[in-house]
């Protein structure tokens, strides 16, 4: 067994032990995955062919970790090509064992803040390679304001402020990429269908070269304690000046994908969902109507507390609270078996597991007053601190819900494409005043179909069964993966959805 080879089994062992000292809960918050040592090798044998066979390699990862791109560096280039090396790291957990591990060798490991580190004027590197911490961005707290800014001046992006920390990583690491230096980045694919991820997208268009994106299959997680759809993103620092094609890869490795096609950068900067690629064509042009003609449609309610908020029939009456403050709720897709939701002689749901959400809009004094029963039960929510939730809070009257119809048409929101259910989100037709919750998106009818529906009662049912002949392939092409196959749509999603299917029953 060669050195390497024995320096690259201690670091494994480093990474288990130090992993093995956090709960996976702290290394989700922050984002902490280490990169297996068999992707890392695939990355870097690929990455040599950006190269010519006399370059001298001068490497970064700022966010090095125990150093799994590093190894796979020295495994796959001549170390008499590599020129220098440097590595970032912030947490002292994994840097202290980290950075004696690599003594000896030609890696200058920082333990430094990376999206904070000053730059040398002469201090420029031809292969930056980094899977950045997947941080979301309400764990970012008081960070914002200087990442934000670092971003601006490295690369002039001006990021969401729901990004993600592995953004700031992409934009504020320009500065250090020499001029026509290749990035190598492993990162969440979900920047490729979010709203937030427009900046990055421009930024991989228009500030330099896009080479390759390669897509892992959402069910193929590259990290086994992350639910997270994984991307390689490739490219050149270099400022495109023609419409080149951008090459799209997807499933297996980035060496030997399962399929790949070559996609125009006119065409890309066109089309907001890259996730399309490889397996689909540019999307066609052609007019046509899109859900967002004959529906508003919105997320169902947010409660702040599930538990508290919503209760079974039975437990009302064990509690002698007043039925006419609570308004009949859906339960959650998972529990819910039916399609299509009858209803009795009270216009409540003829379900197997009968719902009801307290939205009261009286105030605590008329309430204690009134409804002695329903004052105990609100003050047992100030009691364990439910009135205090940010939800809560926020309202006028913490316990009554924000505003929502009930709507004849349901959307879930989310679902799994490997599931026994034909099709990976279900419509369901709604003949009761039930609500639902944010697991469900509302369609409310606009005024041209409410007409159409008014007309005859027949008509409702036509309009659901045109909703369900909506091909699966249609709403995940506007929704957006996670890992395990998991996918969601939200309402701007399910609004471009094609529905020539409704105009013609209209005409």
């Amino acid at each position: 067994m060669n050195s390497l080879n024995i320096i690259e089994e201690k670091r494994q062992g480093i990474q288990l032990k130090l992993d093995s000292l956090k709960t996976r809960l702290e290394r989700n918050k922050l984002g902490q995955f280490s990169t297996p040592i068999e992707l890392s090798n695939s990355i870097l044998s690929y990455t040599k062919h950006f190269f010519h066979k006399d370059s001298k390699i001068t490497f970064l990862d700022p966010a090095i970790g125990t150093g799994s791109f590093y190894s796979a560096l020295l495994k796959n280039f001549p170390l008499n090509k590599i020129d220098s090396a440097t590595g970032y790291e912030i947490d002292l957990h994994y840097a202290l064992e980290s950075k004696e591990l690599w003594r000896e060798s030609k890696l200058d490991y920082r333990i430094d803040d990376f999206c904070k580190a000053e730059i040398s004027s002469n201090e420029k590197y031809n292969l930056i390679v980094c899977n950045p911490p997947y941080v979301r961005h309400h764990h970012l707290n008081g960070q914002k304001k200087v990442l934000q800014e670092n971003a601006v001046k490295s690369s002039n992006i001006k990021l969401s402020s729901l990004a993600g920390l592995y953004c700031y990583f992409v934009a504020i690491s320009h500065k250090w990429l020499d001029s026509d230096g290749i990035g190598v980045w492993l990162i969440p694919s979900e920047f490729m269908d979010v709203n937030y991820g427009k900046e990055i997208k421009n930024y991989l268009l228009n500030k330099v070269e896009l080479i390759q994106i390669h897509r892992f299959a959402p069910e193929d997680i590259q990290f086994t304690d992350a639910l997270v759809s994984s991307a390689i993103v490739i490219i050149r620092n270099k400022k495109p000046t023609t419409d080149y094609q951008v090459n799209f890869s997807f499933g297996g490795n980035i060496e030997t994908p399962l399929m790949s096609n070559s996609i125009k950068r006119s065409d890309l900067e066109k089309e907001s969902k890259w996730t399309r690629f490889p397996q689909k064509n540019v999307r066609d042009s052609s007019n046509h109507s899109m859900l967002s003609d004959f529906f508003a449609i919105k997320r169902g309610i947010a409660t702040g507390d599930n538990s508290f908020f919503i209760l079974a029939k039975e437990e009302i009456n064990r509690l002698n609270l007043p039925l006419e403050h609570f308004r009949p709720i859906l339960p959650s897709p998972r529990y819910l078996k039916e399609t299509e939701i009858l209803s009795d002689e009270n216009r409540n749901p003829i379900i197997e597991q009968k719902l009801f959400v307290l939205d009261c809009k009286l105030s605590l004094t008329e309430i204690e007053g009134r409804y002695p029963s329903l004052y105990s039960y609100i003050q047992t929510g100030i009691e364990k601190g439910v009135s205090n939730r940010y939800l809560c809070k926020n309202r006028k009257i913490w316990y009554a819900q924000e505003n929502r119809e009930s709507s004849s048409f349901y959307c879930t929101y989310i679902g799994r494409s490997n599931s026994k259910n034909k099709n990976t989100f279900r419509f369901i037709l709604n003949h009761s005043d039930s609500i639902v919750s944010n697991s469900y998106l509302i369609l409310n009818p606009k005024d041209k179909l409410k007409s159409f529906l008014s007309e005859n009662i027949e008509n409702k049912r036509l309009i659901y069964d045109a909703l369900n002949s909506i091909l699966d392939s249609q709403l995940l092409d506007e929704g957006r993966v996670y890992g395990g196959g998991m996918h969601k749509i939200e309402p701007r999603e399910l609004s471009k959805v094609n529905a020539d299917v409704i105009r013609n029953i209209l005409k």
